[in-house]
């Protein structure tokens, strides 16, 4: 069982370290590393925690995150934003960058891939037989190596490509089993997957048309969103989208960004 003292170190720990705040998540806590301790023969969660803090860039810190947060994605997953991307947000981002063919789109929260392959998929889709003489790669990232390797893999089981339509089965993936399917390398081409903390300094070159941080803001308190949200915004071309989960909201006195509809915002510009 997790002590109080115990629970309040992890919690510290990780909202110093990733944004993420577990302060009313003690059962999830418990019972997602009480598991991991005693697979590897920690006695108790101080001890795991000791060497966690004295090798920040080791396997037990890197664990920590793998074990403790929450991967929960599908393909199509708020479908509704992929209509939007193709109705509204593609027409305006191929013209913005019409001279360079240059479209810059990040998805900040890749858990195992479903998302950024769907974008992948919607920007196949859009740009046809144009799309070779355009870069439209996708840069996904998450905090988590292991979704990052499930991700790279790209093997889904049936049921989990079941919402994709028909035509986008058979052109992006190849069924390996009975109940397993692969991503084909045109698809697998056109997505970037890399290891990437939120609360680090943006290491990005050029400036995004498009961000997808959907679902992932829920686990941070207002101080540390915000001062996320204004990162995000000043990595932004102007006129930028940014999509965040449908049961998510930005405070309108708390951003620049301004409102389009429920969970779709744009940078000024």
């Amino acid at each position: 069982m997790i002590t109080d003292s115990e629970f309040k170190r992890i919690v510290v720990y990780v909202k110093s370290n990733f944004g993420i705040d577990l302060s009313q998540k003690r059962v999830l806590v418990g019972g997602r590393l009480e598991n991991y301790l005693v697979r590897n023969g920690y006695a108790n969660y101080d001890e795991y925690m000791t060497k966690v803090e004295s090798d920040p860039k080791g396997e037990a810190a890197v664990d920590l995150v793998n074990v403790l947060t929450t991967n929960h994605t599908y393909f199509m997953r708020e479908s509704a934003h992929f209509d939007y991307m193709k109705r509204v947000v593609l027409p305006w981002a191929k013209q913005k960058a019409a001279r360079e063919k240059d479209l810059r789109i990040w998805c900040g929260a890749s858990s195992t891939g479903e998302e950024p392959y769907t974008l992948a998929m919607v920007l196949l889709d859009f740009f046809g037989i144009e799309h070779s003489l355009w870069d439209t790669r996708v840069l996904a990232t998450d905090i988590s190596t292991r979704v990052l390797e499930h991700a790279s893999r790209g093997i889904y089981l049936k049921e989990e490509i079941a919402p994709l339509p028909p035509n986008w089965k058979r052109r992006f993936f190849k069924q390996i089993s009975d109940e397993e399917f692969r991503v084909k390398d045109e698809l697998k081409r056109e997505v970037i997957f890399r290891q990437f903390n939120l609360m680090n300094q943006f290491p990005f070159k050029r400036k995004f048309h498009v961000v997808f941080l959907r679902n992932v803001m829920i686990y941070f308190q207002d101080d540390t969103k915000y001062n996320l949200i204004k990162k995000i915004y000043d990595y932004m071309e102007p006129g930028g989208y940014l999509f965040i989960g449908t049961t998510e909201n930005l405070n309108r006195n708390k951003t620049q960004f301004q409102y389009v509809q429920p969970s779709i915002y744009r940078k000024q510009g």
